[in-house]
């Protein structure tokens, strides 16, 4: 399902395609609201900033995790998720 990249000093969150990153925020209620280009933007209610996934085939880490803190996750909540 995804590949786990990291180097020793790198985070644990593996590399992921924007398909298993929006069945994630998708199932945390978040809802597709438009698409700007390559850019998908979701949002839920009560929820401060949007969460912007780049249709991608492997997003880069440092946008999954910009992700995570617009939607209040921590690392360790965001890997239960895709493991349960």
């Amino acid at each position: 399902m995804f590949r786990w990249l990291r180097a020793s000093n790198m985070s644990k969150l593996p590399v992921l395609g924007y398909k298993e990153l929006v069945k994630v925020f998708e199932g945390l209620g978040y809802k597709h609201i438009r698409t700007k280009g390559d850019h998908m933007i979701f949002e839920k209610h009560g929820s401060l900033r949007p969460v912007v996934i780049p249709k991608y085939k492997n997003v880069p880490i440092f946008i999954i995790k910009n992700n995570l803190k617009s939607a209040g996750l921590s690392e360790e909540e965001f890997l239960k998720l895709l493991r349960g």
